[in-house]
């Protein structure tokens, strides 16, 4: 790359750091949580990995990128949720034209996020059922300590889902406690005495 390149890819770094402070505003009106969009986005990319993983027929890397950069615009426009994108018009697209234009890699980004706004590849239908994934388990999180608001919303989002992988998903995240991972073995020894001979 020549200098030029390098520098404005480094500026693109730079502004994939904003959305580590750019806060996901729905969790306002639900009263309680927060996370940044860069939050979101980490475990949207988990969650669109094992979407893929349980699909056998998509291709992992597309659903990644899809992942990946699918929120990325909100590094410009922020995050807008429902109650503001009915009564804002966000141009989305022309923050994601600005950011290309200046980096190498500009073209693939454009493409991987052309299809993904398309819905119509597997991949894109994976990777969107991702991001409304994650908002379930950020959703079910705070059901799990009390906020009866959570509820409200979940069977919404449920109804968004577009594949069979995520629907069998949200199934078992909505009848899983948010902290059975770590406390799964709350009866054993170790959680007991942490193994200590006495």
């Amino acid at each position: 790359m020549r200098e030029k390149e390098l520098k404005n890819t480094v500026n693109f770094l730079f502004e994939a750091g904003m959305l580590a402070k750019t806060p996901r505003s729905g969790f306002y009106f639900l009263g309680s949580g927060k996370q940044s969009v860069a939050e979101h986005i980490n475990r949207a990319i988990f969650i669109g990995y094992v979407l893929a993983f349980m699909n056998k027929k998509a291709d992992l890397n597309k659903v990644l990128k899809m992942c990946l950069f699918h929120d990325f615009a909100e590094a410009r426009v922020s995050d807008l949720n429902y109650v503001h994108q009915k009564y804002t018009e966000r141009h989305e697209d022309r923050a994601i034209e600005d950011i290309v234009r200046t980096v190498p890699f500009g073209d693939d980004i454009k493409d991987i996020l052309h299809e993904y706004e398309e819905r119509k590849s597997v991949e894109s239908l994976l990777a969107k059922d991702s991001d409304s994934l994650e908002l379930l388990l950020a959703l079910k999180e705070q059901s799990d300590i009390g906020n009866s608001k959570a509820n409200t919303w979940m069977p919404s989002l449920v109804k968004r889902l577009k594949t069979k992988e995520a629907k069998e998903l949200a199934k078992i995240i909505l009848k899983t406690n948010s902290d059975d991972w770590w406390f799964q073995e709350k009866e054993g020894d170790w959680w007991i005495n942490r193994n200590n001979k006495q």
